[in-house]
Parts: structure tokens; C-alpha cells; sequence
């Protein structure tokens, strides 16, 4: 039986900046497609990365292979209440198809979380869907937790949440 070695990664992940931009949006824009297809969403513009907001990109050498984020939540699902609570919409994980199932996303989301919890964030929220394979079973290995499954029968959109220590008494 061969042995198996285990090559160290070659990508780094860092915080996009205002030189990078112009890179991640295309590349968000062009996720968002390829998870969504056939299905009309308005493109990200620069808008997304507004106050309050913080993203990662990973990179392999020069090329952008993922990238992660945060924004402030906006209240815009009214059956959730956080105005008394600091919240943050984790948003626009999307790991270049070659990187996936390697732990790229787990670091990110943990890096993600470690520059929450220095902002003093107390809940993370998030919506995703079951027709994205795995992502449900991803966020909840995070520790997050389904609040609500929505009846639609094509989006089925699946929101969670996850309280940080702090906000959890």
C-alpha cells in the first residue's frame, strides 16, 4: 500500500483590501452564477464592502481561489429580532471547485470569526439553501444552528444562527 503524503497548502488568506477589490467582485459575481444558475441576482458592486464590513480572500500565488465575509445584519427577515444583539450576516463563501474539501473554508470562517469576536460581534447569522450541497452540514460543524426553514418549495431558504459566548451569558 503507497504511503500518502501530505503536501503543506500553498495558499494564503489575508484581508481583501482596496488594491484587491476590483478582483473580488468579479469573482464573487462569477460565484454567485455558477451557485445560482439559470436564477437572476443582482451583482455585488463595491456597496457590499461598506462599514462594518470585513472579508477574506485566499490566494494560491497570485490567483483568488476564495473569499469570505462579513456584513452588518440588516434586519431585512423581520421574524428575527436582533436589534438588541450585534449581528453580522456571514456572506459570499465561495471556494474555487480544485480547493474545496481541503479545509480552506473552515480556516477562513474561523479566521472570519476571530476578527468578529475582536469586534465584538455577539451573533453571527447566516441563510443558505439545501440545493447548495453540503453547505447546511458545513455551518453546522461551525456551530451554527437552523432557526427556520422557509416553506418556499424552489429556494427553501435555511437561516442560522450562532451566538458567541459572550452574547450566550
Amino acid at each position: 500500500m503507497p504511503h500518502r503524503t501530505t503536501i503543506p497548502p500553498s495558499w494564503t488568506i489575508q484581508p481583501v483590501t482596496l488594491d484587491t477589490i476590483n478582483e473580488v467582485i468579479p469573482f464573487i459575481n462569477h460565484a454567485r452564477k455558477d451557485m445560482f444558475p439559470g436564477r437572476s441576482l443582482d451583482p455585488d458592486d463595491a456597496k457590499l464592502f461598506g462599514p462594518g464590513s470585513y472579508f477574506l480572500e485566499a490566494r494560491d500565488g497570485e490567483r483568488l481561489i476564495a473569499v469570505i465575509g462579513y456584513v452588518p445584519y440588516n434586519h431585512r427577515f423581520s421574524q428575527f429580532d436582533y436589534r438588541d444583539v450585534k449581528t453580522v450576516e456571514v456572506v459570499r463563501l465561495y471556494v474555487l471547485r480544485p480547493y474545496r474539501r481541503c479545509g480552506l473554508a473552515a480556516i477562513m470562517f474561523d479566521a472570519l470569526r476571530e476578527r468578529a469576536v475582536k469586534e465584538g460581534v455577539e451573533c453571527f447569522y447566516l441563510h443558505t439553501h439545501p440545493f447548495l450541497l453540503g453547505a447546511i452540514g458545513f455551518w453546522e460543524k461551525r456551530g451554527f444552528v437552523v432557526v427556520q426553514v422557509e416553506e418556499d418549495p424552489v429556494w427553501r431558504t435555511t437561516h442560522m444562527q450562532m451566538m458567541m459566548k459572550a452574547a450566550q451569558g
